[in-house]
């Protein structure tokens, strides 16, 4: 893997020129882009693109000792050997890609409105990831092959064991922001796909696609949690990941291998949803105003992860006539794979041709970075 990296940077100095930054900037909208999909790794792009040691060194260069300049407000000592330029730049771009995909293409409302297409794209993006992996281990051996049968037990028993509603709780959503983060150093295994698992993917896109509305407020403040855990993710395991790699890299990959594979159960595009509606958040508003009427008029589309409808009619024949707005919620409390035209009569989805098609998108995104990799 290192060795189609770029040459091992110091770790005590950011060399990122202000010259380097569009292109920095681009680099990170691709990693922001692969975490925000439940398939590619960040890792693997900062792989791809030639900056993961020199990523491995930014996050290892915040240390206690920054963290005690900072605390003692003494800035510029706390800012001198880390590497904050090219960090903040590469955020930047990261967190483009996020808004990218939460505004401009909501991900998260198109995996309610067509599954198949996105969990498709997402399967197809993780069996590639797969090959492209396996292709990375040189001298892959019977060790290797046990190690990747380990890690998909461990990978199946994972996605069954962990329930299909999750709370939404400040500690639970610090958790989830603790175990994603991880991958955005992990080549392998997508930030995303973790949230796929714990049940809090849309959840967090639906958050970040409030900023820049009414509800930016609430966003932020659902947001926090999940930034602290975040950090707190990034300065546990950015040095036991760099341990890790430098010792046992074929065999840690194997083993990353295997957690693909065994997670592919509840990727798998083709599946019996069942979803539970919950009401959020009730508002009473006058019977006439415009919001009643506009759901009166216009009716929502329950078909989406959050919506509003109206509810009961308060004071129905009183002077000051009112009625409940609801925020409904769709959270998916079961999942059950089957496989079209085998285990169901007919395709059992009228978006058949949907989960192909983004399987094999899937597929020839990954094989074209490989392929692009391969060629620099």
């Amino acid at each position: 893997m290192s060795q189609n990296d770029q040459p091992e940077i110091q770790s005590d100095k950011d060399l990122t020129s202000w010259s380097e930054s569009p292109f920095l900037l681009i680099k990170g909208f691709l990693m922001g882009s692969a975490d925000i999909v439940p398939g590619v790794s960040g890792g693997t792009l900062a792989l791809i693109v030639g900056i993961y040691t020199r990523l491995i060194n930014a996050i290892k260069s915040f240390d206690t000792h920054f963290l005690k300049q900072f605390i003692t407000l003494k800035f510029r000592d706390a800012f001198r050997k880390v590497h904050w330029k090219f960090m903040g730049v590469l955020l930047a771009g990261m967190f483009c890609a996020i808004l990218f995909f939460t505004k401009v293409v909501p991900l998260q409302v198109y995996m309610f409105t067509n599954p198949e297409l996105i969990y498709g794209l997402f399967f197809g993006l993780i069996v590639g990831s797969v090959f492209v992996l396996i292709k990375a281990i040189d001298d892959f051996n019977w060790v290797h092959g046990l190690m990747v049968l380990i890690g998909a037990g461990v990978g199946f028993w994972v996605v069954t064991l962990v329930p299909a509603d999750t709370p939404e709780a400040p500690w639970f959503v610090f958790i989830s922001g603790s175990i994603a983060i991880c991958a955005m150093i992990l080549p392998g295994i997508s930030g995303s796909y973790f949230l796929l698992i714990l049940r809090k993917y849309d959840y967090i896109l639906s958050q970040f696609g409030k900023l820049g509305t009414s509800e930016t407020i609430a966003g932020l403040l659902s947001l926090l949690p999940f930034v602290a855990g975040a950090v707190v993710g990034l300065v546990l395991f950015s040095r036991l990941l760099s341990w890790l790699l430098s010792r046992y890299e074929a065999k840690t990959l194997a083993v990353l291998i295997g957690f693909l594979i065994g997670s592919l159960y509840v990727i798998w595009p083709y599946q019996d949803r069942t979803f539970e509606q919950i009401v959020s958040k009730t508002k009473v508003v006058a019977y006439e105003s415009s919001v009643a009427q506009e759901l009166r008029n216009n009716p929502p589309n329950e078909n989406r992860p959050e919506f509003k409808r109206l509810g009961e009619t308060l004071n129905p024949d009183g002077a000051q006539k009112e009625v409940e707005v609801l925020t409904v919620k769709n959270k998916l409390v079961k999942s059950d794979p089957f496989i079209p035209y085998l285990t169901v009569q007919e395709a059992g989805t009228s978006h058949f041709w949907s989960g192909i098609w983004g399987m094999i998108v899937g597929l020839i995104m990954v094989m074209g970075l490989d392929y692009l990799r391969t060629e620099t």
